[in-house]
């Protein structure tokens, strides 16, 4: 759940383009230091950007960060793979597990471990050596604490239960071709029911009447019974309580919204030095600087997800009104790139089909 408190003036695309490929000095070499280094990130990770996002990076090198937008996730390592000759940026982040295989396939990072990489949560890997974890979401239904009250049914605790009418007519997921989170719910449906039962579990779950959003907006603020719509069980992230509690207009001693872990899925971003720039060194200062407990830890309340340095301290807020899933599901980089477009494919033949 991407909310943002500032945004900072981000390098334009096409200035990037008319300059050298980091816009540093014109003399360098590997060990130089430069005048500044370029992130190439998702939207909304330069959207949480400010000022003060790098101000102590800056402050203990001497190096400025720019950030370059690139659209999501897909739009990025599509921008990085299609510049990878003549790199725009220096540093990427924001590939997760859903795109980082065709990013490793086509070389666009150099190899590099982060002296900081020994306090990653061990769950999260780290084991490629050209990327880093740097944070973790888990995408999880979100359900609506005040309409099971009044309801007076039980809250589902497995997937199964939304093959009924009783719950998949109260809940909206999103189209896994148009939105992140409705991509990881489909992969958590294979991961749960494998390759011959997940596509019996849609079908189930269209007849019952589960309904299907364009993207999380949609989902969240017209669907969801908190906002006036009528599901009552919504595809969201592990984040959305903390956030409902601190966005609030009024005070809140609770969350308004829960999570059902039943059908979460991790999603992992990592940040690699780009293969072709001039500092592979700073590049790789200003890693380990993200893996650092001073920035991970403002990690959740500016992106809203997960440090993934397991000795960054979370808000309050995240302790006391989310859960983290105990075995979320994750499949395999390699077997998503593999096999996701058809499987979006036959998601559709199952949910649009006649």
């Amino acid at each position: 759940m991407r909310h943002t408190r500032s945004i900072l003036t981000i390098t334009l695309l096409a200035a990037a383009l008319t300059a050298c490929s980091n816009g540093t000095e014109t003399t360098s070499s590997a060990g130089a230091t430069p005048d500044k280094l370029t992130v190439i990130a998702h939207d909304s990770f330069a959207e949480g950007v400010d000022d003060s996002t790098f101000a102590a990076f800056t402050e203990q090198t001497g190096i400025q960060v720019d950030v370059l937008a690139a659209g999501d996730a897909g739009a990025l390592v599509n921008q990085a793979v299609l510049t990878k000759d003549n790199p725009l940026a220096d540093v990427l982040f924001g590939v997760d597990d859903t795109f980082l295989s065709r990013a490793l396939d086509q070389g666009i990072f150099t190899e590099y471990r982060s002296a900081d990489l020994d306090s990653v949560i061990e769950s999260l890997g780290g084991s490629d050596p050209h990327v880093t974890p740097i944070d973790y979401g888990d995408v999880c239904f979100n359900y609506d604490k005040g309409w099971f009250d009044t309801a007076q049914i039980p809250v589902p605790s497995d997937l199964e239960a939304f093959k009924t009418d009783v719950y998949a007519e109260h809940t909206t997921v999103e189209h896994p071709a148009t939105s992140s989170p409705g991509l990881a719910f489909m992969l958590a449906t294979i991961d749960t029911f494998g390759e011959d039962g997940w596509l019996d579990w849609w079908s189930a779950a269209r007849d019952a009447g589960i309904s299907v959003a364009a993207d999380w907006d949609t989902a969240y603020y017209a669907d969801f019974t908190r906002y006036g719509g009528n599901s009552s069980i919504v595809m969201s992230y592990a984040s959305s309580p903390p956030a409902e509690v601190i966005y609030a207009e009024e005070p809140l001693t609770q969350a308004p919204t829960g999570v059902i872990e039943a059908g979460c899925y991790r999603q992992v971003e990592y940040a690699g030095i780009l293969a072709g720039t001039e500092y592979p060194e700073a590049a790789g200062e200003l890693i380990d600087f993200m893996l650092s407990v001073e920035f991970q830890e403002g990690i959740p309340l500016t992106w809203f997800v997960f440090p993934a340095n397991a000795d960054a301290v979370l808000p309050q807020e995240f302790i006391d009104y989310t859960v983290i899933p105990d075995a979320p599901a994750r499949l395999d980089p390699s077997y998503i790139a593999e096999n996701r477009d058809r499987w979006i494919d036959e998601w559709i033949g199952v949910m649009e089909g006649s």
